[in-house]
C-alpha cells in the first residue's frame, strides 16, 4: 500500500497542502506565503541539554537565556534533578541566564563509582564551582532546595563576591529547621552502624519519594505523577542506594557549618527571597523563619505547600523570583 501511487500522491506536499484547504474549508491549497504567520521561537528561551566534563567528571547541566544575562544557578534536592526546573526555566530565560547542573549520582549526570569518588557536599560544592568557572559566570544568584542549599551555602563560602542574590526554597540552614523527620538519620550520624545505615533504606522506596511531592499539597492533582515516577527510576538504578546513604551520612557536615553559613549572611547581607512550603515535614516553617535572625531584610512568603513547593506553587514562585529578581540583581 505505501508504494502504490495512490500513498505517492497523497504524500507530495502540494497535494497535502490543497487537502488541508480543502478540510479546512477553502477548497483549494493555501498561498504558501501564508506560513510566514508563524511566530517565531525565542531562540534564548529555549532550553539547552548539554554535559561538560569537570575534573573528570561528566556533568550534565541545562542552560537558557541570553548569554551576556545575570545568571541565575539553579540548585536541586534530593532525591531528584534539575529536572525540577523545566518549567522554572523558560518561565526565568528571556532575562536571564538561567544554568541548572545535575549533581554526580543524579540526573543525567555520571555516576562515579564510589569507591574511587567522593560523594560528599564539598565536592559537589568544589564540582558546581568548576561547571560554573567553565561556563564563565563570574556572579550569580542562586536558587537553593533541599541539597541545593549546603551545595549553594558551600560555594558562597567559596566565593562570596559572586553571589549577587539567594532565592531559598525549603532549603535548610538551621537547627530550627531540623524536624523530627532527621532523627533517624541523627541516629546514623551518631554512630554510624550497619542497623541505623539499613533503616534508611526506607528513604529510598516510591512511597518515600511519592510522599516528599504530596505531602502538605493542598490539591495533589496539581501535581504530576511522572516527578516521582522519574525521581525513582533514576534512584533504582543499581549502586545508587549506597551513594544516597553515603549522602545522608555526609549531610552531618552541613550542620557544623551552620555558623559559617550564618556568618556569610550577617557578612555579606545577600538580598534574599525565600518562598517556602509551609506544610512541609522535612523542613518546617521554622527553618524558614530562622533566615530573618541573620538576614533581617529577607523577603519571607511561606506558602500552602509542602517539600517540592515548584510542583503546585511554580507559577507563584516564578512571579515572585522574576520582580525580586528584577529589583535586586544588578544587570551587566
Amino acid at each position: 500500500m505505501f508504494g502504490s501511487p495512490l500513498f505517492r500522491r497523497l504524500a507530495h506536499p502540494a497535494v497535502a497542502l490543497a487537502m488541508v484547504g480543502a478540510a479546512a474549508g477553502g477548497g483549494s491549497a493555501p498561498a504558501m506565503s501564508q506560513t510566514a504567520h508563524v511566530r517565531p521561537v525565542n531562540s534564548a528561551a529555549v532550553t539547552h541539554y548539554r554535559t561538560i566534563k569537570v575534573k573528570g567528571t561528566d556533568i550534565f547541566y541545562r542552560e537558557a537565556g541570553p548569554v551576556d544575562a545575570p545568571v541565575v544557578v539553579l540548585l536541586h534536592g534530593f532525591p531528584t534533578s534539575s529536572f525540577m526546573f523545566r518549567n522554572l526555566i523558560p518561565a526565568l530565560s528571556d532575562k536571564y541566564r538561567v544554568i541548572a547542573p545535575d549533581y554526580p549520582g543524579f540526573g543525567q549526570s555520571a555516576v562515579p563509582d564510589r569507591k574511587n569518588f567522593s560523594y560528599s557536599f564539598a565536592n559537589f560544592a568544589e564540582l558546581t564551582d568548576g561547571l560554573l568557572t567553565q561556563l564563565g559566570a563570574k556572579r550569580y544568584a542562586l536558587y537553593v532546595q533541599d541539597y541545593g542549599a549546603p551545595v549553594g551555602y558551600r560555594l558562597a563560602l567559596l566565593h562570596p563576591e559572586k553571589v549577587t542574590a539567594l532565592v531559598v526554597q525549603n532549603g535548610n540552614a538551621y537547627n530550627e529547621g531540623l524536624s523530627p523527620f532527621w532523627d533517624p538519620i541523627k541516629a546514623y550520624w551518631a554512630d554510624g552502624s550497619k542497623a541505623n545505615r539499613e533503616a534508611l533504606r526506607a528513604g529510598l522506596t516510591l512511597e518515600a519519594t511519592k510522599f516528599q511531592y504530596l505531602d502538605g499539597v493542598a490539591d495533589p492533582t496539581r501535581v504530576s505523577p511522572d516527578t516521582w515516577v522519574h525521581d525513582q527510576a533514576l534512584l533504582d538504578q543499581p549502586g545508587k542506594d549506597e551513594i544516597m546513604l553515603d549522602l545522608f551520612k555526609d549531610y552531618a557536615t552541613n550542620i557544623t557549618l551552620y555558623p559559617l553559613f550564618h556568618n556569610f549572611f550577617r557578612t555579606y547581607q545577600p538580598p534574599t527571597l525565600i518562598t517556602w512550603g509551609a506544610n512541609d515535614k522535612i523542613f518546617p516553617a521554622a527553618g524558614a523563619q530562622a533566615y530573618l535572625k541573620d538576614l533581617p531584610g529577607a523577603e519571607l512568603h511561606l506558602l500552602d505547600a509542602g517539600h517540592f513547593a515548584l510542583e503546585d506553587k511554580g507559577d507563584e514562585i516564578a512571579g515572585l523570583m522574576r520582580d525580586f529578581l528584577d529589583r535586586k540583581t544588578p544587570r551587566n
